[in-house]
């Protein structure tokens, strides 16, 4: 089971707990199949309403959000386990895959193209479907096209991402480039 650190440990702006947060993301690594060994931090800006998320280290594996991802949206300054699920899900999977040797040639985070970013997210979150997290495939989807093109080799690339599994970072590539092909040009 991996090793699963949560700061700040007592949170004084919104009503989240640490060992929960702490247990979910266990659970999560343990599904996922990071090593046993693995150390997991997870970095919470309380203060910070907004969302923002990131996998910032692979040694140890280090996730930093803002408050606002994990809160439940109908219960402000509440923890939601179910946005907890999302985020961890998505970024430990996208951990494992910068751990394999199929995403050796992937470059960091801050150099992906939003259609790269897209796609991988894309592959990371229909795993979390299938490990049975239930991700909001809708939002997904239009977030995919939003960043392909609203067309029907959009649609096809995302079904392969979502229900595929074993991709590397050369697949992630190859989908963005056949949706970039399949774009009408401005003014075509």
């Amino acid at each position: 089971m991996a090793k699963v650190v949560v700061t700040p440990e007592q949170f004084s702006f919104v009503n989240f707990d640490a060992a929960r947060v702490a247990e979910l993301t266990s659970k999560i690594a343990d599904k996922v199949g990071l090593p046993a060994d693995a150390e997991v931090r997870i970095e919470i800006d309380e203060g910070s309403p907004l969302g923002r998320t990131r996998l910032a280290s692979l040694d140890p594996i280090t996730i930093t959000v803002e408050g606002g991802a994990f809160e439940n949206a109908k219960v402000p300054r509440s923890l939601s386990d179910a946005s907890v699920i999302d985020v961890v899900g998505r970024l430990l999977f996208r951990a494992k895959d910068r751990l394999s040797p199929g995403f050796a040639d992937a470059p960091d985070d801050s150099d992906l193209t939003l259609q790269q970013h897209t796609a991988w997210d894309t592959y990371a979150v229909g795993r979390c479907d299938r490990a049975g997290w239930a991700p909001a495939r809708k939002r997904r989807i239009y977030h995919f096209r939003n960043r392909h093109g609203f067309t029907d080799v959009a649609d096809g690339v995302f079904e392969r991402l979502w229900n595929a599994d074993g991709l590397t970072w050369a697949d992630i590539e190859a989908a963005c480039a056949e949706t970039d092909a399949a774009r009408v040009p401005a003014g075509g």
